[in-house]
């Protein structure tokens, strides 16, 4: 059942969004060689209390840390550890807050330091995917739409879509329907309504689509060994466009 939020609800789930927006710009502040993906968590999960929210992934499902924390080859959902960040390194940090009984949800990849042309073209396409899903994001078009737009922006730079994961409804849960895949899957999907709130979340890869589970049951990456980049937004729709949740500031794309 899609879960349409009221203008409340859908301020309130601003307000978490700009502690998830702060979150992920203190990390990229402060992800450095030589730092630990566990002390980035800590950080993270200070700063979020701190401003009076609580770590939605910390206990979601059994998941250890307040924070997924994913380096190079791994796409999603990294328990953070004794990893040490290295030059060259990029890294996919996805946060969500939960505040005044709402949540948001967000991710970014950040380079470590300089990092390999490739690289910064496969984060850079990640982005793009990105933005281009959320200006498809309008009333009255349909969660296909969505998908086709992250899809054609990802594949015509040549990088593969991972198709095993995919983006999903939030606000009163961190998972609500309806799931919003990054390419066409047949389906038109659900029309986007006034009040509908959706995780929008290009995972991309710079090989193959393929990935496997490690053994602790959450980290995720790609089979290959190749880069992945995962940036996510919350978006609500609005009549006067996608609304992203998950900035600082209220942002309208027209």
């Amino acid at each position: 059942m899609i879960i349409r939020k009221s203008p409340r609800e859908i301020d309130l789930m601003a307000e978490a969004g700009a502690l998830v927006a702060g979150t992920l710009a203190l990390m990229e502040e402060t992800v450095e060689p030589g730092i630990t993906m566990a002390e980035l968590d800590r950080i993270a999960e200070e700063y979020i209390r701190s401003q009076g929210g609580v770590p939605t992934s910390k206990g979601y499902k059994g998941f250890p840390a307040a924070t997924c924390i994913s380096p190079n080859d791994m796409i999603v959902h990294g328990i953070p550890g004794v990893y040490r960040a290295q030059e060259g390194d990029v890294i996919s940090f996805d946060v969500g807050v939960t505040k005044n009984g709402m949540i948001a949800d967000s991710a970014a990849t950040f380079a470590v330091g300089e990092i390999d042309p490739e690289a910064q073209r496969l984060l850079d396409v990640c982005q793009a995917a990105l933005a281009a899903g959320i200006e498809a994001a309008q009333l009255g078009a349909s969660v296909r739409d969505i998908s086709a737009a992250v899809q054609t922006v990802t594949e015509e730079a040549g990088f593969s879509i991972v198709r095993t994961l995919v983006g999903h409804g939030v606000g009163r849960a961190y998972h609500e329907d309806p799931q919003v895949p990054n390419f066409i899957s047949g389906s038109r999907g659900a029309e986007l309504r006034e009040g509908m709130t959706l995780a929008i979340e290009p995972m991309i890869t710079a090989g193959g689509p393929e990935v496997y589970v490690h053994d602790d049951n959450w980290s995720i990456s790609t089979v290959d060994g190749s880069l992945a980049a995962h940036f996510e937004h919350t978006v609500a729709i609005t009549r006067e466009g996608p609304r992203i949740l998950t900035k600082p500031a209220r942002v309208l794309v027209p």
